[in-house]
């Protein structure tokens, strides 16, 4: 089955076209097309995104992918077997440019559409290639499984028992992990989006050079809170102003930050993996492209004996090529959204 795929939740807008085969049991992907455009430039004056700025853009850019990708050849809408669009969760004014564009073309070239949920698209992205060469892997090789998905929106961790039935254990309680690297981030005065420049300090710094609490790490549940820990963030710069400015200490306070953070993402992930008898661990979403996150989490994965999956960094932050691996999941599952965008819908 050949799937064109339109995500446009955030601020990128991403056209990809899939091949998938093999099912439920065994899914195979082959990403033959992943355009990615984005809008950092556009949102980095404001420390964050717009909406309607957001919205703009994905009206401008769609149109232009949508081009580039079918090369203005008839023929290429003949390969398509499925378009599959993300309706949510994200902000719903870029939400509603990628499902309308969506439903122009289903149609005008007369295409089956159906909706996709973002967060499965995250999910799902470690089935992804890296190359146009298919990744393989069963059920009896990954579940059940520990998995997490962090983003800038969302800090959820699921217990999978197969590519369609999970249940949530635990998710944050205010801030998720990615909203908080950008909110310390923007403490240090670093431009957004925080993520990758908190990264880039904290190879510099002494991740043990200040004691962060680790939010929520000893309770006895699989909730997350890392809102008190940018807190913690807040009052030690307001503590220390006279060092503030200077790099070697911005380089600890970010390795020093960014360490509690991974600590209790990771902590909690082996903890629920260990609970309930898992055979893997899955680690997606945009805060999986955090290099530490994949080596710590990789390291404990491999201490208890576990696999270890996660998506090429080109498929953690938002893209087509996860939403279409969502959408043809969802078919074979026969799972159903509407056609209108779903601002906070779930997993």
């Amino acid at each position: 089955m050949n799937i064109l795929a339109i995500e446009t939740s955030c601020d990128e807008t991403g056209v990809a076209l899939l091949r998938a085969t093999g099912g439920l049991r065994a899914p195979r992907f082959s990403v033959l097309a992943n355009l990615v455009s984005s809008q950092i430039p556009i949102h980095r004056p404001f420390g964050g995104v717009v909406p309607n700025l957001a919205k703009r853009e994905h009206l401008k850019n769609l149109p232009l992918l949508w081009e580039k990708i079918s090369g203005h050849d008839p023929e290429f809408i003949k390969k398509i077997d499925l378009i599959t669009v993300t309706v949510g969760p994200g902000l719903e004014p870029a939400l509603w440019t990628g499902i309308e564009f969506a439903k122009k073309l289903a149609k005008e070239y007369k295409k089956p559409l159906i909706g996709a949920n973002h967060l499965e698209g995250h999910l799902y992205s470690f089935l992804l290639p890296s190359s146009v060469a298919p990744v393989q892997a069963e059920n009896k090789v990954i579940f059940p499984a520990a998995a997490l998905i962090a983003s800038g929106g969302h800090t959820v961790l699921l217990r999978m028992e197969s590519f369609s039935k999970w249940r949530r254990l635990g998710e944050t309680r205010d801030d998720a992990a990615g909203e908080a690297f950008d909110k310390v981030a923007r403490l240090l005065d670093l431009p957004y989006p925080g993520g990758p420049e908190i990264e880039k300090l904290a190879a510099a710094g002494d991740p043990k050079a200040i004691a962060f609490p680790r939010p929520m790490l000893h309770e006895k549940n699989y909730d997350f809170s890392f809102s008190g820990l940018k807190t913690a963030v807040l009052y030690y710069l307001k503590g220390n102003e006279k060092k503030r400015m200077k790099r070697e200490f911005k380089c600890d306070v970010a390795a020093s930050f960014q360490q509690a953070a991974i600590d209790v993402l990771v902590l909690k992930t082996m903890r629920a993996a260990e609970e309930y008898d898992a055979r893997s661990v899955i680690l997606c979403g945009g805060v999986a492209a955090n290099g530490k996150l994949r080596s710590d989490m990789q390291h404990a994965a491999k201490k208890s004996g576990l696999s270890f999956f996660v998506p090429s960094n080109a498929y953690n932050s938002d893209n087509g090529a996860m939403i279409g691996a969502a959408g043809y999941m969802a078919r074979l599952r026969k799972k159903t959204y509407r056609l209108s965008a779903q601002g906070t819908l779930d997993i």
